[in-house]
């Protein structure tokens, strides 16, 4: 596994509101837990949802707001590509996160370069985008972007009559050269590594001439979840979306419709507070959990319910409540999962196995070696350093149950394995994350948020944090 340092998020669309670090520099000593929780919380925007939308507002036939939108590093560099290609960005009112977002479609130039820093969804959504603009455009982003995997993008974009340019490499940094239209029609990939290159060509399949006709030919497709997400979002604008079978999509040529759209909460970014629960004791609540959703985090609802604590809906929010927690002495059951639907959750819930008293399989999940880092190596290298026994699968992990201690962790410029390190400090004093700052990714409120709930801050001001 290749480390590289963090450098500090710029989030350029919004340097006047940038978020007041809650932390000082060097490593994040995790708050260990000192008593049950009681808290309620009102969770910043999905990213997945936030740059497929604006990916979509970019490519309608006339404007959309999106309201409630997140606002991070992975966002801003959405934003910030989008406008490079020509789109109208603007702010406009204000909410508990920040304001929403106008969105003006307009004639997609080139001439540009994008920075997709980390964010899969900009590295992978945006080059079939690019490809309808008219002239030369290069991606490149952060040392550790060019290690995730690119070719299947790469392949599609020339199989489709685009003019790529990698030398030979499959993978970041490329340049393409637009010619103002894409011609679409029958495409063959394998989209085992990643369902965003499934994704990235569908939500700009509607613009191509002959619109798409898409098939998977790999021997397996993770994150189904996101794929339904993206052909719900397409089908609320209009796009006449067919799926014959699984692993092969249809969407016809025609107009994307400018609509409004309130982005939901992140609930996969939910997944360390419900569980800081289970740890800590107590009871955690996350307000405005969707009754219906397309995001992977809703399985919460049901993973969680495995290591014998209650999760229950309640007034339009999702409560976990933990008992007296790992700290109060509640020994949690090992578990066997197959997280195949909800990968993105695996870090989360392998902090929670390395606490349980039993073992535990988690599979389905090999694809997490392309993500921000070796997720698989580095949950295990991460947990072993502190006393545990984690041994990576081919498509997984097994997590004896082992006494942990306190020392440093590592994450490895991925803001899911912060989320993880953080877990494990609520039981095990002593964990110093070495770059708490790799949150801002998909939340740069997670270290002043995480501080509060678990009661190692004063919730003060406006603050999105309700103590019951």
């Amino acid at each position: 596994m290749q480390i590289s340092k963090y450098s500090e998020p710029e989030f350029s669309p919004y340097d006047d509101t940038q978020q007041t670090k809650d932390h000082e520099p060097g490593p994040w000593p995790a708050p260990a837990a000192s008593k049950a929780l009681r808290a309620s919380l009102t969770l910043p925007g999905s990213k997945s949802l936030t740059n497929r939308e604006l990916v979509l507002a970019a490519l309608a036939d006339g404007p959309s707001t999106l309201r409630t939108p997140l606002r991070s590093r992975d966002s801003a560099l959405m934003i910030e590509a989008l406008r490079s290609l020509g789109t109208e960005i603007a702010e406009t009112g204000s909410g508990q996160y920040g304001p929403d977002l106008r969105i003006t479609p307009t004639e997609l130039v080139g001439g540009t370069s994008i920075d997709c820093g980390l964010a899969g969804t900009v590295m992978r959504f945006l080059p079939p985008v690019a490809a309808l603009a008219l002239g030369p455009v290069s991606f490149d982003g952060d040392a550790g972007a060019r290690r995730r995997p690119m070719r299947t993008t790469i392949s599609s974009l020339r199989a489709l009559g685009v003019d790529v340019s990698d030398d030979g490499r499959g993978s970041l940094p490329f340049s393409l050269y637009g010619t103002g239209q894409v011609l679409g029609g029958e495409l063959e990939i394998d989209a085992s590594a990643s369902s965003q290159f499934v994704s990235g060509l569908l939500l700009a399949a509607a613009r191509f001439t002959n619109g798409l006709n898409l098939r998977h030919a790999g021997a397996s497709l993770p994150s189904q979840p996101h794929i339904d997400m993206t052909i719900a979002a397409l089908r609320a604008r209009g796009v006449v979306v067919h799926t014959p079978e699984p692993g092969h999509w249809i969407v016809e040529p025609g107009p994307i419709a400018g609509i409004d759209v309130t982005i939901e909460p992140d609930l996969s970014n939910a997944a360390p507070f419900l569980i800081s629960a289970i740890v800590a004791g107590g009871t955690v609540k996350i307000t405005g959990w969707p009754d219906a959703t397309t995001q992977v985090g809703a399985h919460l609802e049901h993973l969680l319910p495995l290591w014998g604590v209650t999760v229950s809906r309640v007034d339009g929010a999702l409560v976990v409540d933990g008992g007296a927690g790992v700290v109060g002495g509640v020994k949690l059951p090992g578990v066997v999962l197959d997280l195949s639907l909800g990968g993105e959750l695996a870090p989360a819930l392998v902090a929670l196995a390395a606490l349980a008293s039993g073992p535990s399989r988690i599979t389905g999940i090999g694809h997490l070696r392309g993500h921000e880092t070796d997720r698989l190596a580095a949950l295990a290298a991460n947990i072993n350093l502190l006393g545990g026994a984690v041994t990576e699968l081919d498509d997984g992990l097994r997590i004896e149950p082992r006494p942990l201690v306190g020392g440093p962790w590592r994450a490895w410029e991925d803001h899911r394995m912060a989320h993880a390190g953080a877990i494990l400090g609520l039981a095990v004093p002593g964990i110093l994350i070495d770059d708490i700052a790799a949150t801002g990714k998909t939340m740069p409120e997670f270290a002043g948020l995480w501080a509060r709930t678990v009661g190692a801050a004063p919730a003060a001001g406006r603050d999105p944090i309700l103590m019951f």
